[in-house]
């Protein structure tokens, strides 16, 4: 792999710093719960692109591994999502949405962590969840991924839609639109990844993370009604 690719984790994870700062400095002001959910879904994402950096760097190790599984591929999309559903869902649905969420990933991580690891199948250049020996717990990421895509990409495609031919709404549509591709893109580089290493998953997260930063950037400085995450 390209030495700029396999550093390529360590920008995305400085990326992901400074939009959680921005987002919990908003959350500060405003207190709102799709906030928080965002600022701590953020902070999932770029601690799984930090573990990926750290085995670029330093090796392959089983418990970085299992934190990067946890961090990246069950909690990177689904604290975003469940932020959205505080927006695009009554308050009593998102309450029972977060509390599902809550359940469901807690059990996915506390499996993850306790699986076995077959030796014989790791590869010290790739992180990949085929090294559970236990290859059901790979069943949770799916479910997780798509309560993030039904939520998260969906909702940020629906409020584009919403905003397309509103008048004065332009910088709306557009965000919403970024966060929509940009949320879609890492699942796609998973998929890649499995067929041609990481180089894809590596740029996708970071194209990814700063589509969904600009699309939210883009919604906070048109000063109309919102109504999708990135628009509060």
């Amino acid at each position: 792999m390209n030495p700029l690719i396999e550093k390529l984790p360590l920008a995305t994870t400085v990326l992901a710093g400074v939009f959680a700062v921005t987002l919990f400095g908003h959350w500060q002001r405003r207190r709102q719960p799709h906030l928080a959910w965002w600022t701590v879904g953020v902070l999932f994402f770029g601690a799984g692109t930090a573990l990926e950096g750290a085995t670029a760097l330093f090796g392959w190790s089983e418990p970085v591994f299992k934190l990067w599984y946890i961090c990246g591929a069950l909690f990177g999309a689904a604290p975003l999502a469940q932020g959205t559903a505080y927006l695009l869902l009554s308050r009593p649905t998102a309450h029972g949405t977060a509390v599902l969420l809550a359940i469901v990933a807690l059990t996915a991580a506390t499996c993850a962590w306790l699986s076995p690891i077959d030796p014989t199948v790791v590869d010290p250049r790739v992180l990949s969840a085929s090294i559970l020996k236990w290859q059901w717990v790979r069943l949770f990421s799916p479910a997780l991924n798509i309560f993030a895509l039904w939520l998260l990409v969906g909702g940020a495609a629906w409020s584009a839609w919403q905003y397309r031919r509103k008048q004065g709404s332009q910088a709306r549509f557009l965000g919403n639109g970024l966060i929509a591709v940009g949320a879609l893109l890492p699942g796609v580089g998973g998929t890649l990844a499995r067929f041609s290493g990481n180089t894809a998953l590596y740029l996708t997260e970071f194209i990814g993370l700063a589509l969904i930063a600009a699309g939210y950037v883009m919604i906070r400085r048109d000063p109309g009604e919102s109504i999708h995450a990135g628009a509060k």
